[in-house]
């Protein structure tokens, strides 16, 4: 399924209000965005009536995003929150990054909607699907469960969505597979970075952060490792 160039001589698309509404993959975006917004809404309502609990989540959800679920877990134990928080909060963010992603993967690949400012973002996300795709196809679904565990720089959910894309996954058994083996892997990671940090903690009060920066520093390690060994360029405009 490699994609083709733009060709200019394409018939008159549809609205994108219909694409959206009338393709799978654009009412799996769609469902993605309106959860976007009530998780925003719901982010917004704990920060007035909490300002402390607030703020800690909202850094939760950002670190979520851009270093992933064994950062933001460690995070929140370190905060002193406990798993009935943290893994509710990661399973939410997981879940819509998926969603998102996928849409606007599908989207792209079939040229139905393509968004300028996000393009040098997807490219890489389908190169790292692309990059995997072989290893997956042998063990098929099973192969694809057991790579949304993972929680390493391009591997886990949203590279494993788009892999089952690529693979030819109808959507509903993509998603399934995906979210079912991302949601269990959340529990895992959980437990076992909760028993850590209460190991860490017998130890030493600021254990759990020196773990969590850890994490950091090693995700960061990933990515230049990867840009580096891939020669992909710098996320700058």
């Amino acid at each position: 399924m490699a994609e083709s160039p733009e060709n200019p001589t394409q018939p008159p698309q549809a609205p994108l209000a219909e694409l959206l509404v009338s393709t799978p993959e654009g009412r799996v975006l769609l469902a993605g965005l309106a959860l976007t917004l009530a998780y925003l809404v719901w982010l917004a309502a704990c920060f007035i009536l909490n300002p402390d609990h607030g703020h800690i989540l909202i850094s939760m959800t950002a670190t979520e995003i851009v270093f992933g679920r064994a950062a933001c877990m460690t995070l929140g134990y370190s905060l002193g929150l406990g798993n009935r928080i943290v893994i509710p909060l990661c399973v939410a963010v997981e879940t819509l990054s998926v969603l998102i992603v996928y849409g606007l993967i599908v989207l792209g690949c079939r040229h139905l909607v393509v968004f300028k400012w996000m393009r040098k973002t997807l490219e890489i996300i389908n190169e790292a699907a692309r990059r995997h795709q072989n290893t997956i196809q042998r063990y098929g679904i099973i192969g694809l469960f057991l790579f949304v565990w993972f929680p390493f720089w391009m591997t886990g959910p949203v590279i494993g969505c788009v892999i089952g894309f690529l693979l030819g996954l109808r959507t509903w058994v993509n998603l399934t597979v995906v979210l079912s083996g991302t949601y269990v892997a959340i529990v895992g990671w959980a437990l076992f970075l909760r028993h850590i940090h209460g190991r860490l903690a017998r130890f030493s009060p600021y254990g759990s952060f020196l773990l969590f920066v850890l994490i950091i520093l090693l995700v960061l390690a990933g990515r230049y490792l990867y840009r580096r060994r891939h020669k992909l360029p710098p996320r700058n405009p």
